[in-house]
């Protein structure tokens, strides 16, 4: 076994991010070879709806819309403030006559448009007892395509029979225009992630231990602008069992919602934000380099940890010491805010303004 072999998935999912930042996209049927490719991609991780969840999310954006996102800050916009910047009017205009009914109590809008206002977005004045708004700036049409990424670094029979419902789950809402696996390269000839139960419409990727990878099986253009299928249960499958799955239908216009939600999410969190919810400020944390890529390593265990792992709760912590942290006065931060800055300002190289 490798040492690429004994890291934990999360850090596979790590890599399988560094290799799309560089190479997306992978040269599949009907497009150009990455090298006369230069569409951009913004990469994320961890993100989805409240059903589903995935590894790694990949945005192929406009250039100029994207560009013009950058007017609004490096901050998302939530669902309640997607419901007033992307309608706000040219002109001064209650805000009643301006944006459709939301479905929810207008205070609810009141409160986005007042913290539109707060970060500056959003131009908002009183005409008598009325609030008008208008806009700063037109909200672009940035994002062009979601494409879904599922890491199982090892794709044998057992994981792939728990992904599959997953992965039926993703082809039947289209929710995402592809869906992909990607999985650890065996050196075989027919790669065994090609023998398992993986629904035939998601495609393949195989990353190899020196950080290339090639498409194993190229996945089926999913329509994203017409209504999916949400499924809700499905039968066990058992001998006995002849009950149908029970679904409901989501409409175009919740799924445009929901993508542009993702799409504001991967913005301002990117897949390097790991660091934000480790214990970078951990004297034994650091980055290890592997090619061009930056992997987070602990001293004390000498092995790249996890999420999880790398917690106040381990055995390990232990906190930079106060002369670590003193830089002058007021008070910069020691080693850890370093690591946090280094992995920011890799994340705004592919998120201009």
């Amino acid at each position: 076994m490798t040492d690429a072999d004994a890291d934990p998935e999360f850090v596979f999912e790590l890599r399988v991010c560094r290799w799309v930042e560089r190479n997306w996209p992978p040269e599949t049927a009907g497009r150009s070879s990455p090298e006369g490719d230069d569409r951009p991609a913004i990469v994320a991780r961890q993100l989805g709806t409240r059903r589903r969840r995935w590894d790694t999310i990949v945005l192929e954006v406009d250039p100029e819309g994207l560009r013009q996102r950058a007017n609004f800050g490096p901050k998302r916009l939530d669902s309640d403030l997607l419901d007033v910047i992307p309608h706000a009017p040219a002109d001064w205009t209650w805000y009643r006559d301006a944006l459709a009914d939301p479905g929810y109590p207008w205070r609810y809008v009141r409160e986005a448009i007042h913290r539109a206002a707060d970060r500056d977005i959003l131009d908002v004045r009183k005409q008598g007892n009325r609030l008008q708004i208008r806009r700063k700036w037109a909200y672009p049409d940035w994002v062009e395509r979601v494409v879904a990424v599922e890491n199982k670094p090892d794709l044998d029979a057992s994981a792939a029979r728990a992904l599959r419902p997953q992965l039926e789950y993703d082809v039947a809402l289209a929710l995402a225009d592809e869906v992909w696996v990607a999985t650890r390269a065996t050196g075989e000839t027919v790669e065994p992630a090609l023998l398992e139960r993986v629904p035939v419409e998601v495609g393949i990727l195989a990353l190899d231990e020196d950080r290339t990878a090639s498409v194993e099986w190229f996945p089926r253009v999913l329509d994203a602008d017409r209504s999916g299928t949400r499924i809700l249960d499905r039968p066990t499958g058992g001998k006995y069992d002849a009950s149908a799955a029970t679904f409901e239908y989501a409409d175009p216009e919740w799924k445009a919602k929901k993508r542009l939600e993702i799409a504001e999410r991967a913005y301002e969190t990117g897949w390097r934000s790991y660091a934000e919810t480790m214990r970078s400020d951990c004297r034994h944390f650091e980055l290890a380099r592997e090619g061009r890529t930056l992997l987070p390593w602990c001293g004390a265990k000498e092995c790249h940890q996890t999420g999880a792992a790398c917690s106040g709760s381990c055995p390990e912590f232990s906190p930079e010491p106060p002369q670590w942290r003193t830089k002058g006065w007021p008070i910069e931060g020691g080693p850890g805010k370093g690591i946090q800055k280094i992995l920011e300002t890799r994340r705004e190289r592919n998120r201009p303004g």
